[in-house]
């Protein structure tokens, strides 16, 4: 079953409280999508430990429940 996409929005900042989280529908069929997340606690961290940092507050759902994530992390302006 297809993922919403308040529902990954909801999980990602769960698991990274700071983020401001933008969420599009790629395909229209609620199994593609492309998050764009913005966090001040991604300062410290390396572009491959943001992205993993995003996994883990998925809970291992890629692949399942959410079969395709385009990721974008990036630090407030």
């Amino acid at each position: 079953m297809p993922m919403h996409a308040a529902d990954i929005e909801a999980l990602i900042k769960a698991g990274i409280p700071d983020a401001e989280v933008t969420i599009t529908d790629l395909a229209g069929d609620g199994d593609h999508y492309a998050a764009h997340v913005v966090a001040e606690s991604f300062r410290s961290l390396s572009r491959v430990a943001r992205q993993r940092a995003v996994y883990a507050a998925l809970g291992g759902r890629m692949g399942g429940e959410l079969h395709a994530l385009q990721l974008t992390t990036a630090l407030p302006s």
